[in-house]
């Protein structure tokens, strides 16, 4: 497929709309705005990465690794895989132009109608009727489908037996990903999926349905500019109306700003995801831009875990292969094939869906290393010499589990540097749920619960999430929420009313929901995003997109 992304010589001084990040929201905000005729600039701070050029060797995976902490830094800023270490909370995105689609499983789940019942969203998205066309939307676009093989696959069979213990049902939850060959709503052609199971370290086969390979082609089918390497620092209004966007222009390696600059546009759209809209906004606000106390409060982890069953007795198979696959004849099948759903009609808080993952194939050979803190010496040891796809590494069971958590995460800047604060994040109820859960299906299995293989090391005993959430919270008012039910922005100046809201300033990412969910948030995201673009279409008047 041709390059997306265009050079730095084609920015222009003033665009109708700029879109600030390239994931699920960033990717509905393009390819809409550009389909309605407005004059598109997307701005991520990422770099492109085709199909074909993913990491598949450690040392790649290991240079494509960016890990941020309080006294900590290491990585190009650019780098697929960034890791944001934190005192209470580690957190894990993805970096590039195609935003956390490019590294996440995919998994396309509706959240419990109870979640949108919660009266801390504000009422019109439960009452105008747009978040199911918005469901509807990000269906079509992202083409969610069971792997209609996925109960031949081990990984699947053994999570099937263990729960069958307990009276849990496995399912193929559906998933972002090409099980046969097709030509995508953007006009691209996708190969079907070869079940390498790398999905989480990059698709190099290109079967996984990214914003990369739909809404951003899309995009610039209808104009829209898009650029890397570009990182927005903060975000002003001058007096004429117009936005001022300031940015960081990174080196090609990720080292350093090569210049920085400023664009202006009628209308910009913050799509960093949670962790960088709301950064933006922070740093916003420092520099004057009158908005809501509520900035970077109800952060979500969306009570994730990600941990591992170490000596199950039956074969799993949950280490990528890759493509072209480090080993031949083996079906690993997408990063998740199968889940549990543990429901609860009395209290919503205590449900939790638990998917059996996969490794990529990239971090093959550093997996003996990296449980060798927790003492599993021998069996480590034993993989070296075997391989991990045939020695003890080929019974290692991966978890990847939702829940609901209290929202409690709060952002600050620190030294202009984004911080989360979540004293007692580890003691959230969820946490103990999941363990409980996945010590059962584990034991079941044979082998022995693994909560963190690298507690050890700099990531010691802090929860880490992979679903972050919140920061600019949907709220009724500036009261309780940093945007509308729009993700327009609230404004916070002097004589403004509790709703009025900055003219032609959005948020549309993780970054506006309220809540966890309870389940993989990219169907949701994508979904109120659509929902937001409506309401812009409408308000602005734009030509149906």
């Amino acid at each position: 497929m041709t390059k997306l992304a265009s050079t730095h010589d084609d920015l222009k001084p003033h665009y109708d709309a700029i879109v600030v990040g390239s994931g699920y929201g960033g990717g509905v905000a393009a390819s809409r705005l550009a389909r309605a005729g407005k004059r598109v600039a997307v701005l991520e701070r990422g770099r492109e990465v085709a199909t074909g050029e993913f990491p598949s060797r450690f040392p790649e995976m290991k240079n494509e690794m960016q890990v941020r902490g309080r006294k900590l830094a290491t990585g190009p800023e650019t780098a697929l895989f960034d890791v944001r270490l934190g005192e209470d909370m580690h957190v894990l995105v993805g970096c590039g132009l195609g935003g956390g689609s490019l590294v996440n499983a995919g998994v396309a789940l509706r959240p419990d109608a109870r979640v949108f019942a919660d009266e801390v969203w504000p009422d019109e998205i439960r009452q105008d009727g747009l978040l199911d066309e918005g469901f509807a939307r990000a269906e079509h676009w992202l083409a969610p489908m069971s792997d209609p093989r996925a109960s031949e696959l081990t990984k699947y069979k053994a999570l099937e037996t263990s729960g069958s213990a307990f009276g849990d049902t496995t399912i193929a939850p559906r998933v972002a990903v090409s099980f046969t060959e097709r030509t995508n709503e953007a006009g691209i052609h996708q190969p079907a999926c070869t079940r390498c199971g790398d999905c989480c370290g990059g698709c190099n086969v290109g079967a996984k349905n990214t914003i990369a390979l739909t809404y951003l082609p899309d995009a610039k089918q209808h104009g829209a500019e898009l650029f890397t390497h570009i990182k927005v620092r903060h975000v002003a209004k001058d007096s004429d109306g117009l936005w001022r966007v300031a940015f960081a222009l990174l080196n090609e390696t990720g080292h350093g700003v090569a210049r920085e600059g400023e664009l202006s546009a009628d209308i910009v759209v913050l799509a960093a995801g949670t962790l960088g809209s709301t950064e933006i906004l922070l740093r916003s606000r420092e520099r004057g831009l009158p908005l809501s106390d509520r900035l970077g409060q109800r952060f979500s982890a969306n009570g994730d875990i990600i941990a591992f069953g170490w000596g199950a007795k039956p074969v799993i198979n949950a280490v990528g292969v890759g493509h072209p696959p480090k080993i031949e004849g083996r079906e690993i099948g997408a990063a998740v094939s199968g889940q549990i759903e543990i429901r609860n009609a009395e209290q919503l808080s205590h449900e939790l869906t638990v998917q059996e993952g996969v490794l990529p194939s990239a971090l093959a050979p550093a997996l003996p290393l990296l449980f060798l803190p927790n003492g599993r010496l021998l069996g480590a040891l034993q993989s070296i010499v075997k391989g991990v796809y045939n020695g003890p590494f080929a019974h290692l069971q991966t978890f990847f589990a939702v829940s609901h958590d209290s929202a409690s995460g709060s952002f600050q800047l620190l030294d202009d540097k984004l911080t989360l604060s979540w004293p007692g994040a580890k003691d959230e109820p969820a946490y103990r749920r999941l363990d409980d859960k996945l010590t059962d299906l584990v034991t079941q299995s044979g082998g022995s619960y693994v909560k963190n293989p690298l507690a050890g090391t700099v990531m010691g005993h802090q929860p880490a999430t992979a679903h972050p959430l919140g920061g600019c919270g949907m709220g009724r008012d500036i009261g309780d929420g940093v945007v509308n039910h729009k993700g327009q922005v609230f404004d916070g100046g002097n004589g403004k009313g509790p709703a009025d809201v900055h003219a032609g300033l959005y948020v549309i990412d993780g970054a506006i929901i309220p809540r966890s969910l309870g389940c993989n948030p990219l169907f949701t995201i994508t979904a109120l995003a659509e929902r937001a673009i409506m309401h812009m279409a409408t308000d602005l008047a734009l030509r149906p997109a």
